[in-house]
């Protein structure tokens, strides 16, 4: 007689070998499972497999290279799956929210998909596949305690100096539990030397999110789990996290072992709940996933996306634009985060040493934001220090004996006095007082308030277009946005994927995304034309940009993803959340035909533009032969010195087919620009053209270089 023990045994085996791309073995053991699921006599017990039966199935299937086109599928975190990439767990809405559609008419991974998030996976030496369906029946418990295969984590050198030894949660108590009560506790947090304050401020707004509104954002992401879907202890010592990394949620293996002091005391976050553990082993997945305790430091809109991939934003608390309106964030903030929209936490800069001092602040620090208010004009925010002691001294703070009114007391039910005989590192301080002291608001919005979300992974190899985006962004990763008319936004997020710490480290990649008004098509001048929104470069993994909508008309945008300085190729994701469907397509490659030339401009050659007639016919001339099909799409591109204003002239010879109309006489790239420009044209048909390249002045002397891309065949010869 089949047992459910055995069924999840086979489903566990199927697992390992699709994972170890032992294709023929998962196979055959995803069959074994749904057969053995079928023919099972206890019916609740057949119902209750069932949906694993046919998760196995479809696996089996895609391993055996058969698609299903379906219609309404809904995935959180990504739009596609495919046969190599799993597909990623569909998280249901007790647990994470509403589930996202789809927009997008294609619904597998390409083959350049594929290899980018495979590529990914390796972080840190580790492998970290995405998070599937069928882990939910991973196997936890074991007749000896788990131990990771993957080693201890490297020690910070602060736990270096104090390290006695590692010891599994059942050392450290008789009864040890996950979570101590109905939510996890976000007073209970202690960070200790390990230098991760914007992840345990993290851990802080998620944990305080869970009890307030009663969705868990943050305890989903943890297995095992109990019958109604909650974290449990395991006296294996196995637990697997869920985390948002690199495009896709991940699976994060870890065993319970935390490392130990010479006083007895951990030396990782902990909570001061003694029996409880969530906080550690948290923890601990993050440190790992990031190489090690050995951690240089983040901020919360990164811990925040891997915990609960909601959506990264900054918001500078101080700013020397002068549309910069100050009530508008603090509003915005306060809305977001008293309606449950948004997590908040808020950072320090560079404080001296005096001003720490005085202020009770830590420089270039995390706080948690647990609350904002605003009473008779005064704003407020309740803040909470990871370190859980050290708290604000000036106003609106425990020590201050002016502000604090009976009445403002009673407001936000607040007893300075109290307070002041406990320091649990959370305090009142008023918004003027954050404007002077703190930098950035760092802000994750739930992704459920939207209806539609559409995906993309690529690579950007470093030896694609110039190192910088200066004067050409024509072979920048470009992508068409389509948006029906209506009000509303679309946001596109774009996330750099990081596989090294020493990368997460000394991060010199900064990255935007550029938006135009340019109907969809391919852009090559940086600001010409302007783009719609310039998109600020920073060297944070995510960039957030915004759209809002012209509501009376559809719009077609161009995305464009830029770098500051290209130094290595980059992995990326792509994107988009909106409430109304979209189209979000890459603007790649679709030339049948690219060829490079390379020409001189020199003595008689050399002969300027065409206000200088008598010398710009000497200038050198090439002849294209466009056919056999009827039109083409075409395009000329010209690179010369950056010092040297040139341009480029297409004009037309003859016409293939003698009933069809020249659609012009001649094609200029207009206004001469520094080193580099481009005629991009659609639509031409099948005949013989003549191009010649220019620099602004005669006697400018130099190489060149042309290069020419069709989608029908182009025959060229240089004819001067």
């Amino acid at each position: 007689m089949t047992s459910e023990g055995e069924i999840r045994s086979i489903l566990g085996r199927a697992l390992d070998a699709d994972e170890a791309g032992r294709k023929d073995d998962a196979i055959d053991l995803y069959g074994q499972a749904v057969e053995k699921i079928l023919r099972l006599e206890d019916r609740e017990k057949r119902e209750k497999l069932n949906k694993f039966a046919k998760q196995a199935l479809d696996r089996a299937e895609e391993l055996k290279g058969i698609r299903h086109q379906t219609s309404g599928q809904t995935a959180p975190q990504s739009s596609r799956h495919s046969p190599t990439v799993l597909q990623p767990v569909k998280i249901s809405p007790s647990r994470a929210g509403p589930a996202l559609e789809i927009s997008g008419a294609r619904h597998a991974y390409t083959n350049e998909e594929k290899k980018v998030l495979e590529h990914t996976s390796h972080i840190n030496a580790k492998v970290y596949v995405p998070f599937m369906d069928i882990d939910l029946l991973e196997k936890f418990h074991f007749p000896m305690p788990f131990t990771d295969k993957d080693g201890p984590l490297e020690l910070a050198p602060k736990q270096k100096r104090d390290f006695v030894s590692w010891v599994r949660v059942s050392e450290l108590c008789e009864q040890p539990q996950l979570i101590v009560g109905d939510h996890a506790d976000f007073y209970s947090i202690r960070q200790t030397v390990v230098s991760d304050c914007s992840f345990v401020a993290s851990l802080a707004v998620a944990s305080q999110f869970e009890k307030k509104f009663r969705r868990r954002i943050l305890t989903s992401i943890i297995y095992p789990r109990n019958s109604k879907d909650e974290p449990i202890y395991n006296p294996s010592g196995k637990y697997t996290i869920r985390m948002h990394v690199n495009g896709i949620p991940r699976k994060v293996v870890i065993d319970d072992y935390l490392p130990l002091g010479r006083y007895n005391q951990l030396l990782c976050s902990y909570s001061s709940n003694k029996s409880e553990f969530w906080v550690s082993l948290l923890e601990k997945a993050y440190m790992k996933l990031m190489g090690g305790y050995d951690f240089p430091g983040s901020n919360s809109n990164i811990d925040l996306h891997a915990l609960t991939g909601w959506i990264p934003e900054r918001a500078l608390v101080k700013s020397d634009e002068p549309d910069f309106n100050a009530d508008a964030v603090f509003n915005r903030l306060q809305e977001g985060l008293s309606m449950g929209r948004c997590l908040v936490t808020v950072a320090t800069g560079e404080l001296t040493d005096a001003e720490a001092e005085r202020t009770g602040l830590v420089s270039t620090h995390a706080y948690a934001v647990l609350d904002m208010r605003e009473v008779d004009g005064v704003k407020l925010l309740q803040l909470k220090n990871p370190w859980s002691h050290l708290r604000w001294r000036g106003n609106y703070s425990e020590l201050d004996v002016v502000h604090w009114t009976p009445e403002l007391q009673r407001t936000l039910g607040y007893d300075p006095k109290l307070a002041a005989t406990y320091d649990n590192g959370v305090f009142w301080i008023d918004y003027r007082s954050i404007m002077n002291f703190f930098d950035v608001f760092y802000l994750n919005w739930d992704p459920a308030l939207f209806q539609y979300t559409y995906c993309i992974h690529q690579a950007w190899s470093a030896g694609i277009g110039p190192t910088k985006d200066a004067y050409n962004v024509g072979d920048n990763p470009q992508f068409s946005l389509t948006v029906p008319a209506g009000r509303g936004s679309v946001w596109i997020l774009l996330t750099r994927h990081i596989t090294s710490i020493e990368d997460f480290r000394e991060n010199h990649e900064y990255i935007t995304v550029l938006v135009y008004n340019s109907n969809g098509r391919r852009v090559y001048y940086p600001t010409d034309p302007p783009p719609y929104i310039d998109g600020v470069r920073i060297n944070s993994p995510h960039y957030l940009c915004k759209i809002r909508l012209d509501p009376g008309a559809e719009r077609r945008y161009t995305l464009v993803v830029s770098q500051y300085e290209k130094t290595a190729t980059i992995y990326y994701s792509l994107r988009a959340y909106s409430r109304t469907r979209f189209e979000l397509k890459p603007l790649g490659p679709q030339y049948t035909m690219v060829e490079n030339l390379s020409g001189e401009w020199k003595g008689r050659t050399a002969g300027g533009c065409q206000n200088h007639p008598l010398t710009y016919k000497n200038n050198p001339l090439y002849r294209l032969h466009i056919g056999p099909a009827d039109t083409s799409d075409l395009v000329i591109e010209l690179r010369g010195p950056k010092v040297y204003q040139v341009g480029l002239e297409l004009t037309v010879v003859s016409l293939a087919d003698d009933t069809v109309t020249a659609p012009f006489v001649s094609q200029k790239t207009g206004v001469y620009r520094s080193g580099f420009c481009v005629l991009d044209l659609a639509g031409i048909p099948a005949g013989v053209y003549q191009v010649r390249p220019s620099t602004f002045l005669p006697d400018q002397e130099s190489p060149f270089f042309l290069k020419v891309k069709s989608t029908t065949n182009v025959v060229i010869e240089k004819l001067a």
